[in-house]
């Protein structure tokens, strides 16, 4: 009797304890997180170097003195051109649906790419001469130094080595592998598509988001093939929607 009591009073107690289900942790899913950090990472850089293309005649416009180009200005540009691209609002990130890691990591590299903007800003706006230095390239590569530097996250912007400029841009060895699976009809057909794979015995994810000229890049790179552009280099004859390069981004699976 006592042991029937002892039962039924057991059998109440569990009764009243939620069930907690303790969700199943797969390998798939910090992949999936650092794939789409990588992506987003891609993005926001190529936004920013896409703000700089749109203004570049303004940049360059040796008439004016202030220009009204700072780094908020940019900001708001880089802003906008992301959130249509990827749905997220960079004022929101908190309230975001996006991994957690990737949070601190958007919010820095806008910090540094505004940084790069306030740098240039003394130079920008000095009448009397075109070309003040600071083009998609220069701000890519400034941008992602520093972004690297505090985040330890590799972040890249590169090309083939035919079309690269700048050697601190090379491509490594599996980035140039990389480049011959890009169509140049994925810039038709499928906007912002990247190619991620875990890489070094599953201690990386890698994530290529390839770069096509748009029509605000022939100013420097198109025709006519050979002839200098403002910077001073040689124009590659581009044409757009070729391939022009890729963001690359190497995330960690810490």
């Amino acid at each position: 009797m006592r042991d029937r009591k002892a039962c039924a009073f057991i059998t109440r107690m569990c009764l009243a304890v939620p069930l907690i289900v303790m969700p199943m942790i797969s390998r798939a899913e910090p992949i999936e997180d650092a794939s789409e950090t990588g992506r987003l990472l891609a993005i926001l850089l190529d936004a920013g170097r896409g703000a700089i293309a749109k203004n570049q005649d303004l940049i360059n416009d040796a008439s004016k003195a202030n220009k009204g180009y700072t780094s908020e200005v940019f900001e708001r540009q880089v802003a906008e051109d992301f959130q249509q691209r990827t749905g997220i609002a960079l004022t929101n990130l908190e309230g975001a649906q996006i991994p957690l890691m990737a949070k601190p990591l958007l919010s820095r590299l806008m910090q540094e790419a505004k940084k790069t903007i306030d740098t240039y800003q003394s130079v920008i706006n000095v009448p009397g001469f075109a070309y003040k230095g600071l083009i998609p390239a220069t701000f890519g590569t400034e941008t992602a130094t520093r972004f690297q530097s505090w985040s330890g996250i590799y972040l890249k912007q590169t090309a083939p080595s035919h079309l690269v400029r700048n050697p601190r841009n090379r491509p490594d060895d599996y980035e140039s592998a990389s480049f011959s699976q890009f169509s140049t009809s994925l810039s038709q057909q499928v906007p912002d598509k990247v190619f991620s794979e875990v890489t070094d015995d599953g201690k990386y994810v890698r994530v290529l988001l390839p770069l096509f000229y748009k029509q605000a890049c022939l100013a420097c790179h198109g025709e006519p093939k050979g002839q200098r552009d403002i910077s001073g280099y040689p124009r590659e004859g581009a044409k757009e929607g070729e391939l022009g390069g890729a963001i690359s981004v190497k995330v960690p699976m810490k």
